[in-house]
């Protein structure tokens, strides 16, 4: 597939900035997958649009303040001019933190990358906290070893300088408030480096709203990481190498989902990421030769889905709405159907929804 065909124009107005006051007064387009046509609602109905005795699956990773500026220490450098010495020290250097491999190594996003070379050191805050680069990796990820010199862990380090990676499109600094707001209120496993935003929507009355429905919920954990948000390179889907992002899924959570899809029952994934899991997980399961749909456990999720992707798990989808161009808006078209996808979405730029992480939301089913 050409990624021109995933294409759509969006006024960058249109770009949510920040929060509404609430997190449940988002708009919500309903989308029925199998007609295309869709409906204008009000997330606040949400749980009145359940069947009542659905599934409904959401990620509780927290987003850790993954995002670092530090200063280069100049080990391992060219040596600097006098005249550039002073800016050669000091020069800020950005960190975003990708994915944890050990207590104190990580994988990370380097900026200015192509400047930092093996055995460079960053500090950061007055010192306190120093990253070496140990090792280069594809991605352009390079992998980052933090020393603390004082008596605080790298965590305590990172919640105190770390600021929310909130995506790029969001044009401002991090604030105060983006550190509640750019996390669900089920979030409990910290690790991902980016929200799953369709469950920003939710709050404790929507949720208390949608078990009186008669709707069952559980809860699994995927790390949002780079395979959530990378951009393709290159004009076609088929090139595209997706970065595996980890996942976990408890036994009491699986035995949901394969006693709901075994009834019949509907299971509603909120957010991609939850999509991704499953569908991963029930690719593992038939693999494997299993009867149950999905399987308990750990793994890394590497499924890159786009249209023609035959779905075993998922059979509906609460999300935000994406990027032109990506690998989640190929996520969301392989679900229902490009053509019905991109309709939607030139409707929802026409009536003025507001998009992507802070956006408003669609439901498709």
């Amino acid at each position: 597939m050409r990624l021109d065909e995933l294409d759509y124009h969006l006024p960058p107005e249109q770009i949510a900035q920040r929060p509404l006051e609430r997190r449940d007064a988002s708009r919500l387009l309903l989308l029925n997958r199998s007609s295309g046509e869709f409906e204008d609602r009000q997330f606040a109905e949400f749980p009145d649009l359940l069947a009542g005795n659905d599934l409904l699956v959401l990620n509780n990773a927290r987003v850790i303040p993954a995002r670092l500026f530090g200063r280069r220490a100049g080990v391992r450098s060219q040596k600097p001019s006098r005249s550039t010495r002073a800016e050669h020290l000091t020069a800020k250097v950005e960190i975003l933190l990708t994915r944890r491999i050990e207590d104190d190594t990580w994988e990370a996003l380097v900026r200015p990358g192509r400047k930092m070379h093996l055995g460079e050191r960053i500090l950061f805050g007055a010192g306190e906290l120093e990253a070496e680069i140990t090792a280069r990796a594809e991605f352009g990820l390079r992998t980052l070893h933090f020393i603390s010199h004082d008596q605080r862990t790298m965590d305590e380090h990172l919640e105190r300088l770390g600021h929310m990676p909130l995506p790029p499109y969001i044009e401002r600094a991090d604030e105060t408030a983006d550190r509640e707001r750019y996390q669900t209120v089920f979030a409990k496993n910290p690790g991902a480096i980016a929200a799953p935003t369709a469950g920003l929507h939710f709050s404790e009355e929507i949720l208390k709203r949608v078990r009186a429905r008669g709707a069952e919920i559980c809860e699994l954990t995927l790390h949002v990481g780079l395979g959530t948000f990378q951009p393709v390179h290159g004009e076609t889907l088929e090139g595209h190498v997706i970065h595996s992002e980890s996942y976990g899924i408890l036994r009491a959570a699986a035995e949901r989902i394969n006693a709901a899809s075994a009834a019949g029952r509907p299971i509603l994934a909120i957010g991609t990421t939850v999509v991704r899991a499953l569908e991963d997980s029930a690719m593992r399961s038939a693999e494997a030769g299993s009867s149950n749909v999905v399987a308990p456990g750990k793994a890394e999720a590497k499924l890159f889905i786009t249209p023609g992707f035959r779905f075993r798990a998922v059979t509906g989808l609460l999300t935000n709405f994406h990027l032109p161009r990506s690998t989640l808006l190929a996520l969301v078209c392989a679900f229902a159907g490009r053509e019905k996808v991109l309709a939607a979405y030139r409707h929802a730029v026409e009536a003025g929804y507001r998009f992507y992480s802070y956006g408003d939301c669609m439901l498709i089913r």
